[in-house]
């Protein structure tokens, strides 16, 4: 793993980013446009992180904090990196962005339907809570 580089995500990364989710990530998101991305890394530049070996692309996760809540999204990784610590690594990383800055818990954003994530985010010390669903309301087009 000691090739392996965690770091934050600036604009020029955005496009190679929004490809990597194409082929790396599970579903898609509304805000899974270059406008989108922009306006998260503009917004909070520390939120998306990125993994990298040997100067390409095998990770992603946004690290959301709200000042109150700490939110994962978007946790995807190469399906030729996958089983090789890179997710693993990345939300170590997620979490020491959350403690740093004062969070107490993290939640992610898991798709019910992507049973080899669910075994990796308990492996990584999450689970669900049977007790929440999430409730949705576009508020735009998309």
């Amino acid at each position: 793993m000691s090739d392996l580089r965690i770091r934050s995500a600036s604009p020029v990364d955005l496009d190679a980013v929004l490809s990597f989710w194409k082929t790396a990530a599970e579903g898609t998101s509304i805000s899974d446009d270059r406008a989108g991305v922009e306006r998260l890394v503009a917004r909070d530049p520390a939120a998306l992180l990125l993994a990298e070996r040997g100067g390409e692309l095998v990770g992603t996760v946004i690290a959301g904090f709200d000042g109150w809540r700490c939110h994962l999204y978007r946790l995807a990784v190469r399906p030729d990196a996958r089983r090789r610590g890179v997710g693993s690594a990345l939300l170590a990383a997620a979490e020491e962005r959350f403690v740093s800055l004062g969070g107490r818990r993290g939640d992610a954003m898991v798709l019910d339907r992507n049973e080899r994530a669910h075994a990796a985010w308990r492996a990584a010390g999450y689970a669900p809570e049977p007790q929440w669903s999430r409730w949705v309301k576009p508020l735009a087009e998309g």
